[in-house]
């Protein structure tokens, strides 16, 4: 069932914190200074929640409300531990394929991605906590209801991820204009996770260092690079050929 709501007020916030609500983002206005907020922060900190700080005009478009500076957003889904997820996987007897994006920023790119990786069969999505587009309505406008769907695990750092799924068997692919083998190179055949980076940075260098495999897709005309939701798609269908 959806659920989005929003939560304002440093009050308010701290409460559903202390409550275990399901948080997938705060945001909190620029320069705002005091001791009640200094505590909010702290609190944030301590939980590892993603925090984005923003002009007061953004808050304001956020919530017509009294939002003293502060706004909180719950998920519409529950996350996956990343122990329960690949355990569950792996029990199922399926061949895993996994898909770990690293600070994707853009929610409809983030959405984009959801409704292919549903259509492909992907086992489960592997998100970080801070840094990566939020899980509300757009991403659940843009992946057309897939969101609800299709397990979607929070971790603290992808790297952490990455190595987690190594030590379960599960060979890590990166998706990186940097790599010397195109898509038709490498074996998506075998137990294994696609990284795909963030927008403008692409993936993280310390993730790229401990994958297993780089690859790339070939491109043909002028343009550099492709946008993240379709080179991502055009991975996960290699990989659906391969296994076909």
């Amino acid at each position: 069932m959806e659920k989005e709501t929003t939560i304002f007020g440093i009050r308010a916030i701290m409460e559903a914190i202390k409550s275990e609500e399901n948080i997938d983002k705060v945001f909190l206005q620029k320069g705002l200074r005091g001791d009640l907020f200094s505590e909010l922060e702290d609190l944030l900190r301590k939980e590892r929640l993603n925090i984005s700080y923003v002009p007061v005009e953004k808050l304001n478009r956020l919530s017509k409300q009294n939002h003293q500076g502060a706004i909180a957003q719950i998920a519409p889904i529950s996350f996956y531990t990343i122990e329960n997820l690949v355990e569950s996987v792996l029990e199922s007897g399926k061949t895993p394929l996994f898909l770990l994006l690293d600070q994707l920023s853009d929610v409809r790119n983030f959405g984009a991605i959801i409704r292919t990786a549903e259509c492909t069969g992907v086992s489960g999505i592997i998100i970080q906590k801070k840094g990566g587009a939020p899980v509300n309505g757009d991403t659940i406008k843009t992946s057309a209801g897939a969101i609800f769907k299709i397990p979607i695990c929070k971790v603290d750092h992808i790297k952490d991820a990455v190595f987690y799924m190594q030590a379960s068997g599960i060979k890590v692919i990166a998706a990186t204009e940097k790599a010397e083998d195109t898509i038709y190179d490498v074996s998506f055949k075998e137990p294994c996770a696609i990284v795909m980076g963030s927008e403008g940075k692409g993936i993280n260098p310390s993730v790229l260092k401990v994958s297993d495999d780089k690859a790339k897709l070939p491109i043909l005309g002028e343009i550099e690079s492709l946008n993240v939701s379709v080179a991502c798609g055009a991975f996960l269908y290699e990989a659906v050929r391969q296994r076909r």
